[in-house]
């Protein structure tokens, strides 16, 4: 398949977020760079803090009626994970563009070029970094035992030659901005409009979040190995009585690899994310699973973005989301 993608327009933004007041401190001298004169600078003052950045990529032969789709990256990375594969193949980003979809790519708060807010105390806790041990167990591209020698599971599709190529991706991460992240979020959907959010792992959980928050907006949901899902608000529906503001069920497809019997937190979260597809279609969402190794596609990882069988996965989503907007 071609790697080019014809674009009528590029563009960057960032959404969400607030000034915040910096007081208390010391004044004291800096310089900008090694040979520059030093100057006092004051500490306090008003900054910018909680926001979200987004690339926008609207194709030239952008489909008339196709939905927006907005990416969503998983924990302790950005939205750079949807451009290019670890062993150099276009991503997804690519693929959905060429498809004829307007495409946003956020990196969420405290996210690549979102910026993190080096305010003490302004979030809790401390940042944290994915160890290479724990992305290799995480990601399910082998057992933790063969972590050392690199040896995947039998038939694992990950191009393992690119696993350092994915760890250098990692970025820090708070774990305690969830409400500024859902904010930021909401705030991208509301400037897109109608859109089909594609969230993976982390961004699984904030995809699902977003959609019950506004419903009359996400038209569509894809969530590919959801890190958690939120319960449906007391009440809500997803069948056009209460869900999106046009009369018409709101759609979400779940995807789910393979080796999820490997570690006891992948087969519970699995069974935790079957169990959430059931009480979505009990208040009315048109819920599906797409099981990969049941549907006879077999050896994906956690990341089906990156794995070898990445464009035909992602001809499967673009189908299913071109049968949602028709």
């Amino acid at each position: 398949m071609d790697d080019a993608m014809d674009l009528a327009c590029f563009r960057s933004y960032r959404c969400g977020g607030g000034r915040v007041v910096l007081t208390g401190g010391v004044a004291a001298p800096i310089r900008f760079s090694g040979d520059t004169p030093a100057i006092e600078i004051e500490p306090g003052g008003e900054v910018f803090a909680d926001q979200a950045y987004v690339q926008s990529f609207v194709p030239r032969a952008r489909h008339p009626d196709a939905l927006p789709v907005v990416l969503i990256h998983g924990g302790a990375l950005t939205g750079a994970m949807w451009e290019t594969t670890p062993d150099n193949r276009p991503g997804w980003l690519t693929r959905f563009v060429q498809a004829g979809f307007a495409v946003h790519v956020v990196d969420a708060v405290e996210r690549g070029r979102a910026g993190w807010a080096a305010i003490d105390g302004h979030w809790q806790g401390r940042p944290i970094m994915r160890s290479d041990q724990e992305a290799w167990s995480l990601y399910r591209l082998g057992h933790a035992r063969d972590f050392a020698a690199r040896t995947p599971f039998p038939g694992q599709r990950f191009p393992i030659g690119g696993f350092d190529a994915l760890c250098r991706q990692h970025v820090p991460r708070w774990l305690s901005t969830g409400p500024q992240t859902l904010a930021a979020l909401l705030a991208v959907i509301e400037r897109t409009g109608p859109c089909i959010l594609v969230g993976h792992s982390q961004g699984g959980w904030f995809a699902h979040a977003a959609a019950f928050a506004a419903p009359d907006l996400v038209r569509g949901c894809i969530v590919v190995e959801p890190a958690g899902m939120p319960q449906p608000p007391a009440g809500w529906r997803g069948d056009g009585r209460s869900g999106a503001g046009d009369g018409r069920a709101q759609h979400r497809l779940v995807v789910l690899g393979d080796y999820l019997e490997a570690t006891p937190f992948w087969s519970a979260l699995a069974a935790a994310t079957r169990h959430s597809v059931g009480q979505l279609r009990a208040c009315g969402v048109a819920a599906q699973l797409l099981d990969l190794p049941a549907a006879g596609v077999h050896g994906n990882s956690h990341m089906p973005m990156m794995d070898d069988n990445s464009d035909d996965i992602a001809a499967r989503l673009v189908d299913w989301i071109q049968a949602v907007a028709g």
